[in-house]
């Protein structure tokens, strides 16, 4: 059945297909374009898909370059602080979920923000007399054209979703819920989430735990069940010689086992730590069921798997008491929980000299390799084994 005339007289399906469509558009333009592009230089985009983006996004969000890249690194830079302008964290999953565009509003106004973190972004004649002044002009420019390529009514549903999507899903939902809901890859420092291993209606950023682990990967995607429909569209962009990737998250490669810890292993270390943590939480679960196994009373141990993998400081009282009363009875779990803090100090160290860090993670390696404990003596041959590609 169709509803009204404007050039294109649709069924009522074709239009909610048309307005999914046009919002994707402004989801491949915000993740490449604003976010890989422009907020962390992964890629360099040539100068058609660079200024097509730059256009529609004009058009569709109102959004500026220059403020959506300064908040989004100052995101970064202050990440679960009280100084980050949208940590649900701090704010409240509420807040940041429903009111992420008020958040984005209120943060653009700070000078400071954009004069500190703003830099690089295009300045250029159109930007200086079109996109910024005017930057409110281009969401009635799409008015009118929605309104005349699909009929009043369809026209004004297509356009008011255009505008509801990138507050909701973007500001709300990948600000909100990808820092509290989800799972983690990776221990990055922060709450960051993978909300679904599936990146397509938001564009791959639903993929947010793997970008903190690694924020200047032009490449969201990790495992090999995760999909990231912003790097297939950069793939494209490159084999049409529109895109150069410049930075990816780096994949371990393992070499011969070396006898002993040297400088490139201190920095295979470094470069590959969040692949190292992620399989030394997985020795932690696995001998915390080993251990627990052991325990007549293990009832009262359950449910701390996941607290072993927490920051000491971010786990509540009641539970600090338990997880310490179960390492206490049990000399592996509490050797491999206490070695775990200090092979990070290999890295977040940053007073040691170059010398200083690789005795240590020698000694690390060294004292592992005594403990007597599989999972360890594994993981030192895994770190004396990292070599750069």
């Amino acid at each position: 059945m169709v509803l009204f005339s404007g050039i294109f007289a649709l069924p009522w399906w074709g239009y909610i297909l048309a307005a999914l469509a046009l919002t994707h558009v402004t989801i491949a333009g915000v993740t490449i374009y604003l976010h890989r592009h422009q907020a962390h230089r992964a890629l360099d985009l040539g100068p058609l898909p660079g200024h097509f983006f730059r256009f529609w996004l004009w058009l569709t969000t109102g959004m500026i370059t220059k403020e959506w890249a300064a908040i989004h690194r100052k995101h970064h830079a202050k990440c679960e602080t009280v100084d980050d302008p949208h940590s649900p964290q701090v704010l409240g999953l509420n807040r940041v979920l429903w009111g992420g565009v008020f958040l984005y509003v209120k943060e653009s106004h700070r000078a400071e923000t954009l004069q500190r973190y703003g830099h690089g972004t295009p300045d250029d004649w159109l930007e200086r007399h079109i996109y910024t002044p005017r930057h409110k002009y281009g969401i009635f420019v799409m008015l009118a054209v929605d309104l005349s390529l699909f009929g009043a009514l369809p026209g004004a549903f297509i356009w008011a979703v255009q505008m509801a999507w990138i507050p909701f899903w973007a500001a709300g939902v990948i600000n909100g819920v990808g820092h509290f809901w989800g799972y983690r890859s990776f221990n990055s420092p922060d709450a960051s989430t993978n909300i679904v291993p599936w990146g397509i209606l938001i564009g791959g950023e639903e993929l947010h735990n793997n970008h903190h682990a690694f924020a200047t990967s032009a490449r969201l995607s990790n495992k090999w069940y995760e999909f990231d429909i912003g790097w297939f569209y950069i793939r494209v962009l490159a084999a049409l010689g529109q895109a150069r990737v410049k930075n990816l998250a780096p994949r371990p490669r393992l070499g011969a086992l070396r006898p002993a810890v040297d400088f490139e292993t201190l920095q295979a270390v470094i470069n590959y730590r969040y692949d190292l943590l992620a399989r030394y939480a997985q020795s932690l679960r696995q001998v915390y069921r080993e251990e627990i196994a052991k325990f007549q009373d293990r009832d009262q141990f359950k449910g701390l798997k996941r607290w072993l993998e927490a920051d000491a400081r971010q786990i509540p009282a009641d539970l600090k008491a338990r997880l310490d009363a179960m390492l206490a009875r049990s000399k592996p779990l509490a050797t491999l929980y206490a070695m775990r803090d200090e092979l990070a100090g290999v890295w977040t160290r940053s007073n040691a000299s170059r010398e200083q860090l690789v005795g240590e993670l020698q000694a690390w390696c060294q004292k592992a390799e005594a403990s007597g404990i599989r999972q360890l003596q594994e993981m030192s041959w895994r770190v004396r084994s990292y070599a750069l590609a």
